[in-house]
């Protein structure tokens, strides 16, 4: 599937945190589980980086291959177990070490540039290569699983079927939804079909008697 024939559910930055905003590219994050992966081919991955802003828009990364795709992938499977706790067994190790390595690379290196209006806007250096993206996602997940204050937010998605992880920064702590646009729509809409269906029952039962 190309870029350009993605719904726009996979694009969604939602979570409050780019480490997972990659964690809710899986398909199984948001009702989907049987649908294509997202990063099937290089196209949707170069897709996401700009979207995500990890490449500016003027800015192009060296070419994207399959090779960052399994990078990528594998990235977001280890944030994603991480993420979601558990226990500390040998798979929780594991990918502990991966996204530690991932962390270690060196970021890209920025500057700020004058736009055709004068104003300042952020660039990069030089070509971004696939570790240095890695090592942004990866370093931002480190700060995540090491912050407690940010640990205590985190909050699974209650919408039907969506299982995305997002940083609660609501007032009270009281968000629900990954995005109250979409799942909390979700469930409006479902609570409004099944009090339709209940006065369609009542009145049923009304006229019969």
């Amino acid at each position: 599937m190309t870029a350009a024939g993605m719904g726009s559910y996979q694009w969604r930055f939602d979570s409050g945190r780019i480490c997972l905003d990659l964690v809710a590219t899986a398909p199984e994050s948001d009702r989907h589980a049987d649908g294509p992966e997202p990063f099937a081919d290089p196209e949707g991955l170069a897709h996401w980086l700009a979207a995500a802003g990890l490449v500016p828009a003027d800015t192009r990364p060296a070419p994207v291959d399959g090779t960052w795709v399994a990078g990528f992938v594998e990235l977001r499977d280890c944030v994603d177990r991480l993420v979601r706790g558990g226990r500390q067994d040998a798979r929780a190790e594991h990918a502990l070490a991966i996204l530690n390595a991932r962390a270690q690379g060196a970021p890209p290196g920025i500057r700020a540039v004058r736009d055709e209006d004068g104003g300042l806007v952020r660039a990069l250096c030089s070509t971004p290569e696939c570790s240095a993206l890695l090592a942004v996602v990866a370093r931002d997940a480190v700060d995540l699983l090491t912050d407690p204050v940010a640990r205590s937010r985190l909050r699974q998605c209650e919408g039907d079927n969506c299982r995305r992880v997002y940083l609660d920064t609501s007032r009270g702590r009281r968000r629900r939804w990954c995005s109250s646009e979409v799942c909390g729509n979700r469930e409006r809409v479902a609570r409004h079909r099944r009090k339709a269906s209940v006065k369609d029952l009542e009145v049923s039962s009304a006229g019969v008697e």
